[in-house]
């Protein structure tokens, strides 16, 4: 029983820590501020930029343009080449290696001041949990977090792997006996063999926290119940939190709450290689508290103005409610005006409180409507609720040349459960889709384009997609939705 009791003191400790920074915010981001132009002074990028004199943000912004990878290769280059001091002072940490659609591998630095933050704020997203449920049994069972392999290279004498196999090597001490799966089944690199091992390592364990993307953590469930016939809360008793990340979840939840048998508390995260932005701080309720003391300093960009000549950056206290904006970072890990590529919308300013709405490149605009992975996801969860259609998986490309009438927005679906009648749930999709989207609406009514089209797609189509390009399981997402049918013309059909 002490395991619990000491969770909740160390809970709350944490707790009144982390309100300073809550409720001072701005004095938080001016501090990371100051801090980061200090630090990056000495360094190339710094040198280049004339850190010397910059005086305020509005210098900065001078210096500074937004960059994305690209803009930033020239830099990592230098620095994979053996170079110090490029970014950030010193030599990184560590690389974490992603894959992109349109920069190919990326080598995001991870350096000794930013390394801290990704694990301070894991562990404060779950403290957090504990504090505001005062629910702490999950600490006495098995946890296990559905990741990429933790086998890390070199390159020049510094080390690198994917965020989530770095991460790895950095679980305190106190869950080592109780974190999941071994080491060795951790290394499997095919997803396939990984989740069959992860399936006969945990079957008689007594699993209380799972954690991974929802749909890599689904193949487990699904494959679990096809072992034990039982369903996941059945065969777990004590299983009583999910923690996840990286996409939407409410898609998956009525699909989730079928497989597990009955309800289990959730809370999800913001991380990526970049940084740790973001985690739920109240439980059953929409939006992830922005961290601010986390070694980030944050900008945002209007997302409709995204793209054009000075567009304008926002800091923190001029964002406002409900505006879908780019996200843009300077962190202790060297990267500076950086465009990550997602886009968010506050929910909350007291405290900052967010959701996050898609990518930049995620979305449908091939008649002006630029529609986001945030609006379809809404559509598709408001046309399910109160029916017993279940969707396992989904996304929406545009047709603009049909063989026959309007050009429309295809979904192509992988149904759990059919709609009774499809071309009756075809509308009500649609009538949602209208409703999260005026531009859209507008083209229906003004007869630009058809209502929405749906198409069924094979069993598991999206699994054989992602293994066909190489990201199956992992940290990989099926994008919702692109502005091109390289996706949709790819996938299996029923």
């Amino acid at each position: 029983m002490m395991k619990p009791i000491a969770a909740k003191l160390f809970a709350k400790i944490i707790h009144h820590k982390n309100q300073k920074w809550i409720n001072n915010p701005l004095d938080y981001q001016k501090k990371t501020f100051n801090y980061l132009i200090k630090q990056g002074g000495n360094t190339d990028f710094g040198k280049d930029h004339n850190f010397h004199k910059i005086k305020d943000y509005s210098d900065f912004q001078a210096a500074v343009p937004v960059r994305d990878y690209e803009g930033l290769r020239p830099y990592v280059k230098k620095m994979l080449a053996g170079k110090t001091s490029v970014l950030w002072p010193g030599k990184p940490l560590y690389y974490a290696k992603t894959s992109g659609t349109t920069s190919g591998v990326k080598y995001i630095p991870i350096s000794k001041d930013s390394m801290p933050t990704h694990i301070t704020a894991a562990r404060d997203a779950l403290l957090n949990y504990i504090y505001n449920t005062g629910d702490a049994d999950f600490v006495n069972g098995k946890q296990i977090f559905l990741q990429g392999s933790p086998i890390l290279e070199k390159t020049r004498g510094i080390t690198y792997g994917r965020l989530s196999g770095i991460v790895a090597h950095y679980v305190p001490k106190y869950l080592q006996k109780s974190r999941m799966p071994s080491w060795e089944t951790n290394c499997i690199e095919d997803w396939e063999t990984k989740v069959d091992a992860i399936v006969e390592e945990t079957f008689s364990e007594n699993m209380t926290l799972i954690a991974g993307i929802p749909s890599w953590v689904q193949m487990y469930f699904e494959k679990l119940i096809e072992k034990s016939n039982l369903k996941v809360g059945e065969k777990f008793k004590n299983f009583s939190l999910f923690v996840y990340g990286g996409v939407n979840y409410e898609p998956y939840r009525p699909m989730f709450e079928k497989l597990i048998g009955r309800k289990v508390n959730s809370v999800e995260l913001f991380p990526a290689s970049e940084g740790f932005f973001a985690y739920q701080d109240q439980p059953e309720k929409r939006g992830l508290l922005l961290l601010v003391d986390n070694g980030i300093f944050y900008e945002f960009i209007k997302a409709d103005e995204f793209g054009e000549n000075n567009a304008k950056r926002h800091t923190l206290d001029q964002v406002q409610l409900g505006v879908n904006y780019v996200l843009i970072l300077s962190t202790t890990a060297g990267l500076w005006g950086y465009n990550i590529g997602d886009t968010v919308k506050f929910v909350s300013l007291s405290p900052y409180r967010l959701v996050v709405t898609g990518r930049i490149k995620h979305y449908i605009s091939a008649f002006g409507e630029h529609v986001i992975g945030k609006e379809v996801e809404t559509a598709m969860e408001e046309a399910c609720k109160g029916t017993a259609v279940q969707v396992k998986e989904f996304t929406v490309a545009p047709q603009i040349n049909p063989k026959d009438g309007l050009p429309y927005h295809e979904w192509l679906v992988e149904f759990e459960n059919l709609p009774i009648k499809m071309d009756e749930f075809e509308a009500l999709l649609d009538q949602k889709m209208q409703a999260q989207n005026v531009y859209y609406e507008d083209l229906i009514n003004g007869k630009v384009l058809r209502t929405l089209v749906i198409t069924q797609v094979a069993p598991s189509a999206f699994q054989t997609y992602m293994k066909s390009i190489g990201k199956l399981g992992g940290q990989n997402k099926v994008p919702r939705l692109s502005n091109d049918r390289k996706i949709a013309d790819q996938l299996p059909l029923k």
